[in-house]
């Protein structure tokens, strides 16, 4: 496990146990004179408030979708990828897939009475987080063979839908399944409808992801790019097993992000979408291409119906990139003026939590 491998488990610093526990489920343009906002049956972006940000999403891909425009691309080249972590759904105070995993060591845990007396799952069990990153690439390891390694990839995913069937975020009072950000499903919808493939590229898991990725995003199994472990073949009975092993064959983080790009879809993007300094290198492979291209930082600037955060954060950093954004022309998505909502379902303007 790499050093990288290691700052994804850090954000265990910055969380209490209690906040990651699950509960049961308990001016431009005229509107009428922009066709994105009603094209292509329900793919609109009514979730966005009518700003810069919102048309300039609008107008390129009018742009590069039009024919007659001398910006038109070919649909065959008309990539857009996405980062999933503060991008698609929340990362505060921790990724999703990391309370996932401390939630799986609880749960496993009457099943391991000697974990009350090992690291780094009996620092979890007792609410210290800070000594279970302090336990580096060690207590790493221990956490992923103990809740992601050992089973099948189809093991895996049932355990996952499980999870995202009976967990709850507490601050938020909604299921985990319910945290996509609305603006976001409605951008990746507006650009499958305009002929875009539509790709999550993650540090997270890519079987964690593909689990929900299709319900969640619209997006296929096979259209997400995420970290990777490694596999044991073998036969039994007859029959060919695959084996999830508790070693990383791939994270897929920083630079990492455009190689995996490359080697699974073997274009360069035309839209990149990222939240942190970690997506930089994304965003600048993207816009490094010949032709017109596009690339947008969500920027978390809304404590109350979300989290607001920059460039002090510990997850989700976001300092370099505001300054690159400036520079190059990038979109800053300014969460709370740009978004009328965050989240499905919440009424426009109001606070997604008390």
């Amino acid at each position: 496990m790499t050093g990288s491998m290691r700052r994804c488990w850090i954000g265990l610093t910055v969380v209490v146990l209690c906040a990651c526990t699950t509960t049961p489920h308990s001016p431009g343009t005229s509107q009428a004179a922009r066709p994105a906002r009603a094209m292509s049956g329900t793919a609109t972006l009514a979730a966005w408030n009518d700003t810069p940000a919102e048309r300039s999403i609008v107008d390129f891909v009018t742009r590069v979708t039009t024919p007659e425009s001398k910006d038109f691309v070919p649909r065959a080249e008309r990539i857009a990828v996405f980062d999933l972590d503060g991008t698609l759904w929340p990362e505060q105070p921790a990724p999703v897939q990391l309370v996932f995993t401390l939630q799986r060591v609880k749960t496993l845990a009457p099943r391991h009475p000697e974990w009350k007396r090992q690291e780094p799952y009996r620092s979890i069990l007792r609410g210290n987080l800070k000594n279970v990153a302090n336990s580096g690439d060690a207590g790493s390891m221990k956490l992923l063979a103990a809740t992601h390694a050992g089973m099948t990839p189809d093991s895996f995913s049932s355990i996952v839908h499980d999870w995202f069937d009976n967990a709850s975020d507490p601050r938020f009072n909604r299921p985990y399944s319910g945290l996509a950000y609305q603006p976001m499903v409605e951008v990746l919808a507006f650009l499958r409808a305009n002929g875009f493939k539509t790709y999550i590229v993650s540090a997270d898991s890519v079987e964690f992801i593909r689990a929900i990725s299709q319900s969640m995003y619209g997006v296929p199994p096979d259209e997400v790019i995420g970290s990777t472990v490694r596999y044991q073949y073998g036969m039994s009975n007859g029959a060919a097993t695959m084996t999830r092993l508790a070693q990383v064959e791939t994270l897929n983080d920083g630079a990492t992000k455009p190689q995996t790009i490359q080697a699974v879809v073997g274009r360069r993007p035309l839209m990149a979408f990222g939240n942190s300094d970690a997506d930089l290198p994304m965003l600048e492979w993207t816009t490094s291409g010949d032709g017109p291209r596009f690339a947008a930082l969500v920027h978390h600037t809304d404590a109350q119906r979300e989290y607001a955060y920059d460039r002090a954060a510990r997850t989700g950093k976001l300092d370099k990139g505001l300054e690159e954004a400036n520079v190059k022309g990038w979109l800053i998505v300014d969460m709370k003026d740009d978004w009328q909502t965050v989240f499905k379902g919440e009424a426009a303007g109001t606070a997604a939590a008390k």
